[in-house]
């Protein structure tokens, strides 16, 4: 696991990092040599062999014009050429599988296509190029790269960038749905849908469409037994449906959604018997065959309620409230093939947790987690699912301290082992961990 910048809450913007081996339960420091100044908001990607670090904001809140490339191997740092490069704050980046594409924000309507082989950097054309933008979504199919949504002056449209050619093909505007932000966004493997979110003047929208970057057309997706307008929902693809569910709109949280087949074009409501109550802040996991909400809020108070969803049946059906965790929102959630493990979070009341539980949906039953050698109380931090073990690093604690300890649960032994402290990274939350 590799941890690097960020903002720290003593020193501000970080140039240090570290290495995590699970294995052996050691930090190794990154290497401060030759590494790029400290920053935060940058974009990473990684090559396969190296992490590119590019853009962001220094102490000064000025935007970056600078990277590295990082290799763990020989825990090392190379420059990134700036010739040619381009300046980004609030950009995106994409990996193509050999190069890396920077586009946006709100530094510079300029992109650059970055040759780790050759250390060089290509201005993306400005012809035909979208309007300057951030907030925006980009998408790498394989072969292009396809900009669409977001903030700024005028982004009326996106476009498909073809990094060999250097062109931009506008995306087509007939049938194109209207322009908006806090709309959700899946790729089905040869389309982009779009639905849902809000436009200036209209308000929450209940319409979408399908993009075809081959085509370059759109298509409307059926507004039939769609969901009511809102924003801030989800949607996840289960290789043939996307589910939306949740969100909010003026004034209400919903707990209603929708099945939407592109096969057939239709949408079918997942049913309400049984619904989760309304709620943000919450987890939610793709089991391969169902979806699985848990925790958050409902508007006034903390859940510890939750619910699966089988797109199959349509039907929700409640999880066992039996031993579960107490109420939590800004928790964690993995799933380990069999179970889902929820840790940490806080309530209302500004207490945080170190507690958690294992949710089995096959015998819909709860087991708590250990709290012998739990880490500290804390939430906003990070768990991810390394095959075998749940790493939880990072976050906060009160009164609002951002700890450097973590720690690593087995769920077949129910057993916590502490993460070492040494050369670990100075304490944080709102990082990434891969």
């Amino acid at each position: 696991m590799l941890v690097w910048g960020g903002f720290a809450e003593d020193t501000g913007p970080s140039k240090t990092g570290g290495r995590y081996d699970p294995e052996t339960d050691i930090w190794t420091p990154v290497s401060t040599t030759n590494a790029p100044p400290a920053r935060y908001l940058h974009t990473a990607v990684w090559t396969g062999g190296a992490m590119i670090v590019w853009g962001g904001l220094d102490d000064d809140a000025i935007a970056s014009t600078t990277g590295g490339r990082y290799n763990p191997v020989a825990n090392s740092w190379t420059s990134v050429s700036t010739l040619n490069a381009p300046e980004a704050r609030g950009h995106t980046a994409v990996w193509t599988g050999t190069q890396m594409i920077v586009w946006g924000g709100t530094a510079s309507p300029v992109g650059g296509r970055y040759n780790p082989q050759t250390d060089t950097w290509t201005p993306t054309s400005e012809t035909d190029a979208p309007s300057n933008r951030t907030g925006h979504s980009a998408v790498w199919t394989g072969s292009r790269m396809v900009v669409w949504g977001g903030f700024g002056d005028i982004p009326d449209t996106g476009a498909i960038y073809d990094p060999v050619a250097d062109s931009w093909t506008p995306t087509g505007t007939a049938d194109e749905p209207l322009f908006r932000r806090g709309h959700t966004a899946v790729w089905t493997g040869s389309e982009m849908l779009v639905w849902g979110g809000y436009a200036q003047g209209l308000g929450y929208l209940g319409s979408g469409g399908r993009f075809n970057p081959v085509t370059n057309t759109w298509s409307a997706l059926s507004s039939v037994n769609a969901p009511v307008p809102r924003a801030s929902h989800t949607a996840v693809w289960t290789g043939s449906l996307m589910i939306v569910w949740g969100g909010n709109d003026l004034q209400n949280y919903l707990n209603t959604g929708g099945r939407y087949n592109p096969a057939s074009n239709s949408w079918t409501p997942t049913s309400t018997a049984d619904a989760l109550p309304i709620r943000n802040s919450h987890t939610s996991i793709w089991t391969g065959t169902k979806m699985i909400v848990w925790g958050g809020l409902d508007g006034t108070a903390p859940l510890n309620t939750g619910g699966w969803f089988d797109p199959v049946t349509a039907q929700w059906t409640p999880l066992s409230a039996l031993n579960a965790p107490a109420a939590r929102y800004r928790h964690t959630a993995v799933w380990t093939g069999r179970e889902m493990i929820v840790w940490g979070g806080r309530s209302f009341s500004l207490t945080v947790f170190d507690t958690g539980g294992r949710y089995d949906p096959l015998a819909d039953s709860w087991t708590a987690t250990s709290m012998l050698d739990a880490p500290e109380a804390r939430a906003d931090h990070t768990a991810l699912w390394t095959g075998r073990e749940m790493i939880v690093w990072g976050g906060f604690v009160l009164p609002f301290a951002y700890p450097s300890s973590g720690a690593r649960y087995d769920p077949v032994r129910d057993r916590w082992t502490p993460t070492s402290l040494a050369n670990a990274p100075a304490g944080r939350t709102n990082h990434s961990a891969v």
